[in-house]
C-alpha cells in the first residue's frame, strides 16, 4: 500500500474524531456562560457558577482547568456562609442600610470576609480572617479633633447698638426707667476710657511661633486701675498683619498655690482697646507627675484687623470665685489669685 493510499485513510478518521469533540464540548469553564473567576488566598484560579444564571445547581468551585479541590477555608465556628447573590431591584424592604454596611466593614451579606495569608515557622500557608476597621483617623486618635474656640463674653469697638433703627415712639429714657443695665457699647466705652494708653510697653513680651512661650503676673509687675478692678498686667505684642492675618492661640493658666482666671484686652498701634474678652469658660487639666494643673482656653487673635498688642489681666469678681474639681478623694477647691503663671502658643495649621 503506498503512502497516498495511507493518508487517504487516515484523513477521514482525524476529521470524525475533531467532529465528536466539538459536540461534546470542549470549551474551558472560564468561556462558559453563568460562571465568575476568582484567585483564592493561596493563588489558584477557581471558577463558580453564578447562582439562577446558569439554571443547573451550585457546583464546588473548580481548580485550574478544571480540576476540582476545597474553597477557601471558612472562619472558625462561623459555619456555612450564604450564597452570593446579587440583587436586581432594591425596595425598602431590602436596601441595605449604609451605617450597618459600614460597622460591618462594607461586607455584604453573602460575601466571604477580607483575609490574609502568611506562612508559619515550618513553612505552612495559613489563612486568617479580619473585620475590616472603618473608624475614621479621628476616632483611631490618628488625627486632632478641630480647635473649638471658647465661650467668652466679647465687647467690640465701634457701635454695636447705636446705628438700629428706632422704632417710633421709642424713649431714650426708658432702660433707665426699668432699671436696665447699659448696653455694651456703653460699658466698652467705659472701660476704654481707663484703658491703656498709659501702660508701660517697654517690658513688653514678644510673639513666639512655634513653641509654648510663657509670661507671669507677679508681685513686681506693674498694675493698672482697670474698670473692672486694679490688676497687675503683661502686655505681649502679637504678629504684625504681614506675618499672618488671624491666629487661634492656647491659653493656659498653671496652678499654684491658687489660679489665676484671665481676661484679655487687644489693643490698637495706639494703644486704644478694640475687643475685649472675659469671662472665658475654661477647662481644668488636673495636674500630673510631670506637669502641673492648668485651666485652658482657645482665642482668636487679629492682626489684619489692627489688633497689634495684648494685655492680659485679671478682675476683681474673679479673685472673689473659686474653681471646684472633682478629684478621687472628693470635690476640691482652688482659689482665684492675682498672681500666676500664663503659658501660650500658636495654633499650626
Amino acid at each position: 500500500m503506498t503512502n497516498g493510499s495511507r493518508l487517504k485513510r487516515i484523513l477521514p478518521l482525524l476529521l470524525a474524531t475533531s467532529l465528536a469533540g466539538c459536540q461534546i464540548g470542549g470549551s474551558v469553564v472560564s468561556e462558559r456562560e453563568g460562571y465568575f473567576t476568582w484567585v483564592d488566598e493561596q493563588g489558584r484560579v477557581r471558577y463558580s457558577p453564578i447562582a439562577g444564571a446558569t439554571g443547573e445547581e451550585p457546583e464546588q468551585p473548580t481548580g485550574e482547568e478544571g480540576g476540582t479541590d476545597a474553597a477557601a477555608p471558612a472562619p472558625a465556628g462561623t459555619g456555612p456562609k450564604p450564597e452570593l447573590r446579587e440583587e436586581t431591584e432594591y425596595t425598602l424592604e431590602n436596601y441595605p442600610d449604609a451605617g450597618q454596611l459600614e460597622k460591618d466593614g462594607y461586607v455584604r451579606p453573602g460575601e466571604r470576609q477580607p483575609y490574609f495569608t502568611w506562612r508559619d515557622a515550618e513553612g505552612n500557608v495559613r489563612v486568617d480572617y479580619y473585620q475590616p476597621d472603618t473608624r475614621s483617623d479621628r476616632q483611631k486618635g490618628l488625627v486632632a479633633p478641630p480647635v473649638r474656640i471658647t465661650e467668652a463674653r466679647v465687647y467690640h469697638a465701634g457701635p454695636d447698638t447705636a446705628d438700629r433703627a428706632r422704632v417710633p415712639g421709642h424713649d431714650p429714657d426708658a432702660f433707665t426707667i426699668l432699671g436696665i443695665e447699659p448696653a455694651i457699647s456703653d460699658y466698652f466705652s467705659r472701660f476704654s476710657e481707663a484703658c491703656c494708653e498709659s501702660m508701660d510697653i517697654r517690658h513688653r513680651e514678644s510673639w513666639q511661633s512655634g513653641r509654648e512661650f510663657g509670661i507671669a503676673l507677679t508681685e513686681s509687675s506693674q498694675v493698672h486701675p482697670f474698670l473692672t478692678g486694679p490688676s497687675p498686667y503683661q502686655v505681649v505684642e502679637l504678629p504684625g498683619p504681614d506675618r499672618i492675618d488671624s491666629f487661634v492661640m492656647r491659653l493656659r493658666s498653671y496652678a499654684r498655690n491658687g489660679v489665676l482666671v484671665p481676661s484679655l484686652v487687644f489693643l490698637d498701634d495706639q494703644m486704644k482697646p478694640l475687643r475685649l474678652v472675659t469671662d472665658l469658660v475654661m477647662d481644668f487639666e488636673p495636674e500630673n507627675w510631670r506637669r502641673r494643673g492648668y485651666l485652658e482656653a482657645w482665642i482668636p487673635a487679629f492682626p489684619a484687623r489692627g489688633e497689634r498688642w495684648m494685655v492680659v489681666f485679671t478682675r476683681a469678681e474673679d479673685l472673689s470665685g473659686q474653681t471646684v474639681i472633682e478629684t478621687p478623694s472628693g470635690p476640691r477647691k482652688i482659689p482665684h489669685v492675682s498672681e500666676g503663671e500664663i503659658g501660650l502658643m500658636q495654633l499650626e495649621d
